[in-house]
C-alpha cells in the first residue's frame, strides 16, 4: 500500500515540475508580446515565487511572480514584474525607463 502513496507523491512531484514549465513557456510568451507591442527590447526572464491561493470566485488557483529584464534604449537594463494567474497574465509593473 506504501507503494501506491510514493507513487502518487512521485507523480504529483512530476505533474508539479511539467506545470511550472508550462507556465514559464507562457511567461515568456505573454512578456515578449509585452515587449514587441512597446518597442522594447527583451532579455531575461526569471521565476521569483509559485504559491497555490484559494479564492471564492476562482477556487483554488497558482500565482506566479516572475522578474524580467529589459532595454528601452538598447544600452541600459530595466527590471519588471509580472504575475501570472494560471496561464493567464495578471498584471505588469514596469520602472520607468529610458527611450
Amino acid at each position: 500500500m506504501e507503494n501506491i502513496y510514493l507513487l502518487l507523491i512521485v507523480c504529483l512531484f512530476l505533474w508539479y515540475f511539467i506545470y511550472l514549465r508550462k507556465v514559464s513557456e507562457f511567461a515568456l510568451r505573454h512578456i515578449t508580446a509585452y515587449c514587441e507591442k512597446d518597442g522594447l527590447q527583451f532579455i531575461s526572464l526569471s521565476r521569483r515565487s509559485s504559491r497555490l491561493t484559494f479564492s471564492k470566485a476562482l477556487g483554488p488557483h497558482w500565482i506566479s511572480i516572475f522578474d524580467f529584464e529589459f532595454s528601452g534604449d538598447g544600452e541600459s537594463s530595466y527590471q519588471g514584474q509580472a504575475t501570472l494567474n494560471g496561464y493567464k497574465l495578471e498584471n505588469t509593473h514596469v520602472p520607468m525607463y529610458k527611450i
